[in-house]
């Protein structure tokens, strides 16, 4: 965590500069400012026009009946796209550009829910490895097991032996 903290306030914010000063030294120091704020506008426009049309697919999806899970999560990266381009410099813009191209969007898409795949235990799986063990060990989950019961678990509970399923109540 201290790492990514790390990247984040010191690492990006001197690349970003090098970069700015390498295309000022280019391209001069006007034009570089105006690429700046132009990239930042079209930015802009783009977030509105991607986030506009995802919260209409996510209203199709729930007059439908169905749960807009991919909408979702497409628009929190619309979101994060956003605040990448209001910040400036043309590495964070490059991202969130990235981001916001539906072309490459389901990428991004497909790492987070796979990071939270991982991190996440699934309630009411009747698998015997996730039912005596807890994968998050700051968290509490319950689920109900195959005879009903309710089980605890408890990140302090991680080294305790569950009750076996021939057990009755």
């Amino acid at each position: 965590m201290m790492l990514l903290l790390f990247l984040l306030f010191i690492i990006i914010p001197i690349a970003e500069l090098y970069v700015i000063i390498q295309v000022a030294q280019n391209t001069g120091v006007f034009n570089s400012i105006i690429l700046l704020i132009l990239v930042s506008l079209i930015g802009a426009w783009l977030v509105r026009a991607q986030g506009i049309g995802i919260i209409r697919k996510i209203k199709t999806q729930l007059t439908t009946g169905q749960i807009p899970n991919k909408e979702l999560v497409d628009g929190g990266l619309v979101l994060f796209a956003g605040a990448l381009m209001l910040t400036p410099g043309f590495l964070t813009d490059a991202l969130g550009l990235l981001l916001l191209f539906p072309l490459t969007r389901p990428i991004f898409r497909s790492l987070i829910v796979g990071r939270f795949k991982q991190r996440t235990s699934i309630f009411g799986q009747s698998n015997d490895n996730k039912r005596k063990k807890n994968n998050s060990r700051n968290s509490f989950f319950f689920y109900r097991n195959d005879q009903g019961r309710i089980i605890d678990l408890h990140a302090e509970d991680n080294s305790e032996d569950y009750p076996s399923d021939s057990q009755d109540d």
